[in-house]
């Protein structure tokens, strides 16, 4: 196997037009317009939307969205991301309703739910997270729900209370190789969220992450991060069986702002296909590789293959 590792600078490649496989559906249509009312009537916030996600068009016409908690304002200033950062508000203990109630009124099939980092909280948000959740599976029983959480300073007893609500899939993302966290989450630790997936899988609770790449790290790196998320999170039960992360994002990175981290290179639909081809021969059970690919898109299908595998299983 050749790894393509040949980027070019940044100064030369932030001259070039976006890649043609780039491109993505205009917001539009009666299942955006749809959602876009649910949203703005309920007072809710999505990261679709706060994070200016490639996909938001396609995903609101197929009624697919991900809901954004504990407020619009981040806590933590990473390298790439566009939501905004400072003190945030205070906290809206009616929200975990609110956010039920608008699912309810959808109608979906498979619901993301994420947040903001707050660490100004004592758990980081955990107790209105576990809130939405058992709201939301009352309110949706026919609806799985996956969770987008922060690592929550590595407040395990705050890990803790969402997973004893109950969340069909547990994400928590790590965006990018071990040597660019300096760079890309400097308040945040690659062995912290490892472990964090580490603590999914140790209580049986389906585990997912996702990382950019095209933001400094080599192919050869991020064939090692799969091979880190595979062993550092596999637990052993009882019986002897063994088990791991079960599903991998890996989209690539789009600077948002003058003011964010610089594109390092544009990896081509290959390159996506081989770390698909490769995260799966190691042992990822789901692999969603593509150059506009998020951690939310294509959740629900990921959720269905994932349950088909479960269901071959046994």
């Amino acid at each position: 196997m050749v790894l393509n590792n040949k980027a070019g600078t940044p100064e030369q490649l932030a001259i070039k037009k976006k890649p043609s496989w780039l491109k993505a559906k205009v917001p539009g249509g009666p299942g955006y317009q749809r959602l876009r009312q649910i949203m703005d009537e309920n007072r809710l916030h999505t990261v679709c939307e706060e994070a200016g996600c490639p996909n938001m068009g396609e995903c609101w016409s197929r009624g697919v969205a991900t809901i954004m908690i504990l407020g619009d304002t981040c806590t933590r200033a990473c390298g790439f991301c566009n939501v905004k950062t400072g003190r945030p508000n205070t906290l809206d203990k009616d929200e975990p309703r609110r956010v039920a109630d608008s699912l309810a009124l959808m109608g979906l099939k498979h619901v993301v739910i994420t947040s903001v980092n707050r660490d100004e909280l004592a758990d980081g948000g955990a107790g209105i997270w576990a809130e939405t959740i058992i709201r939301t599976r009352e309110s949706c029983p026919e609806m799985s729900i996956e969770v987008l959480i922060p690592d929550f300073e590595g407040n395990w007893p705050a890990l803790q209370m969402v997973i004893d609500a109950k969340p069909h899939i547990i994400n928590h993302n790590l965006e990018t190789i071990r040597r660019m966290y300096p760079a890309v989450r400097p308040s945040a630790k690659f062995d912290r969220s490892l472990e964090l997936l580490r603590r999914v899988k140790e209580q049986g609770a389906v585990a997912k992450t996702g990382i950019m790449v095209g933001i400094g790290e080599r192919d050869d790196e991020v064939l090692a991060l799969i091979d880190d998320v595979l062993a550092k999170t596999r637990v052993t039960r009882a019986d002897g069986s063994s088990d791991a992360c079960d599903i991998l994002t890996i989209g690539q990175y789009l600077q948002p702002t003058r003011n964010h981290l610089p594109i390092d290179r544009w990896v081509t639909p290959d390159q996506f296909a081989m770390f698909k081809a490769e995260g799966l021969r190691r042992g990822l059970k789901v692999v969603e590789s593509g150059p506009l690919v998020r951690s939310s898109y294509h959740a629900d299908h990921q959720a269905d293959v994932l349950s088909d595998i479960q269901s071959m299983r046994g």
